[in-house]
């Protein structure tokens, strides 16, 4: 019994692969997005204010996807050390040797991903609606995992 409940951990493996996959296909389509905006402004022969905030905007998304792309992949490459094999080589900032080391690399992702998000909303507004509420609560949320963060470092000596 004790052989078949240490050899489950290689299950894991599933949602590595599922979230690698995830990672590469929003990879290539972000590429594909920004290869196709660059034709498009190139093609459409003007240049003006709107198409101009239109071209940040479509790059702001693309980025967007490149960031939860990046999050995908250090998921997957998060669960990888945690279950399978710690001793791949990675980048010291990129090494996770516990539940907690890639929870917090998550949360510096999303707040990521939340500002460009936030971004996005920002150069698309138009003032028919208040922008202030969303961004109250893109800080509001951007605080409690700061506090998150914090909270564990204080608890954790070695931090």
């Amino acid at each position: 019994m004790h052989r078949l409940l240490s050899s489950t951990r290689f299950l894991v493996i599933l949602a590595v692969a599922a979230l690698f996959a995830a990672a590469v296909t929003l990879l290539v389509y972000g590429a594909v997005s920004v290869g196709s905006l660059i034709v498009q402004a190139i093609l459409s022969g003007s240049i003006t204010p709107k198409g101009g905030k239109s071209l940040v905007l479509g790059f702001i998304e693309s980025a967007d996807l490149f960031l939860v792309a990046t999050a995908l992949y250090i998921m997957a490459l998060g669960l990888y050390e945690l279950f399978i094999d710690d001793t791949v080589p990675m980048p010291a900032w990129l090494q996770i040797h516990t539940l907690d080391d890639l929870k917090e690399k998550l949360v510096g992702v999303i707040v990521v991903v939340m500002a460009v998000v936030f971004l996005g909303h920002a150069i698309t507004w138009h003032g028919e609606s208040s922008i202030l509420y969303f961004g109250g609560a893109v800080a509001a949320v951007t605080a409690s995992l700061a506090l998150f963060n914090g909270q564990k470092k204080k608890k954790d000596p070695k931090a």
